[in-house]
């Protein structure tokens, strides 16, 4: 079965940093395209980053030059690096593939920007 656990999250201020891992079992992520997704309470779940079988990766605009994602293969585990954060990256974030699979979601991780 597959699991997918996020963790790393945290409380931080404006422009500070934070870097999230989704550690992965019965799956396997190179052989995946994969994503990071958010979502605040009152708004849409958000793609915000991805990364395909190849490497190649994709921002959502709202992170764009400031959030990296990036793939260990050999870990079988999958980042996220938050820079420059603002109050408005404040949600849960979570991993999964792409496009998502409701049975993959884990309980995902915190991240609250303060201003």
């Amino acid at each position: 079965q597959v699991r997918l656990v996020e963790s790393g999250g945290g409380l931080v201020q404006a422009g500070g940093s934070l870097s999230l891992t989704c550690t992965a079992s019965g799956i396997i992520l190179r052989n995946n395209k994969m994503g990071w997704y958010r979502q605040a309470p009152e708004k849409q779940r958000e793609l915000v980053a991805e990364i395909s079988l190849g490497g190649i990766t994709n921002y959502a605009d709202s992170v764009k030059g400031r959030f990296t994602i990036s793939r260990d293969n050999a870990k079988n585990a999958m980042y996220l690096q938050m820079n420059s954060l603002k109050p408005e990256d404040t949600a849960v974030y979570r991993c999964n593939i792409v496009p998502f699979w409701d049975n993959y979601w884990g309980q995902g991780a915190q991240v609250t920007v303060s201003s």
